[in-house]
């Protein structure tokens, strides 16, 4: 067997235009409230794509923070590989993958830092080992073995306690969406697509062709 056999027939369901929500953040709290209640494994998990000022793209995956009308939220380091290509340019693409439910979500739009506020309140209720961790990593810098985080680590647990403040590297990002792509699996690869546009401050919305 070869890689281009492993094929699947998709057949839990579709996604009809009477079906969906006018609003498309609306939609997407459905679909992710359907995915928690399916037990999936990370439902908030989502790859988070963005781009160099080279042109060169870049993709990982996170988890969802919060969604509302505001955005989709994220926390990371300011530093990494994503704030910089971030401040260079502040657009970005998210993607959502639900297996169970053999759906995906695509979502872009312009990525700005959320308030010092918002930074601190969930950095706080965040356990005592990950708040450490934020100060730990240098993240996506070389580091030369794992002894330098595990030291690291041991200096300042003595140094902080559990008395933890946020660096002033770490922080969240909210994108602001401008566009969502709903996609359902369907039989015979005839998937259902419905993308959603901004125009002028109104949701569009159109079937796409699988």
């Amino acid at each position: 067997m070869t890689i281009a056999d492993l094929r699947k027939e998709y057949q839990r369901g579709g996604l009809l235009e009477s079906e969906a929500d006018v609003d498309p953040i609306n939609q997407f709290l459905k679909w992710l409230h359907q995915a928690v209640d399916a037990h999936h494994p990370e439902a908030t998990a989502m790859t988070l794509a963005t781009v160099s000022p080279e042109g060169r793209p870049a993709a990982r995956i996170l988890l969802l923070k919060e969604c509302n009308h505001k955005g989709f939220v994220f926390f990371t380091n300011y530093c990494s590989r994503k704030g910089n290509e971030l401040d260079h340019n502040p657009f970005a693409a998210m993607v959502f993958y639900w297996v169970e439910l053999e759906r995906q979500v695509r979502i872009e739009g312009r990525v700005v830092k959320t308030s010092e506020e918002e930074s601190e309140r969930y950095f706080h209720s965040r356990p005592v080992g990950s708040r450490l961790g934020a100060w730990i990593s240098e993240q996506s810098s070389v580091i030369a073995g794992r002894d330098v985080l595990e030291k690291k680590e041991a200096e300042l647990k003595a140094r902080f306690g559990d008395n933890i403040p946020k660096p002033p590297h770490w922080g969240g990002y909210r994108l602001v969406p401008d566009a969502f792509e709903f996609w359902q699996g369907r039989p015979s690869r005839l998937h259902d697509r419905l993308r959603y546009r901004l125009e002028n401050g109104v949701w569009i919305r159109e079937r796409l062709a699988p």
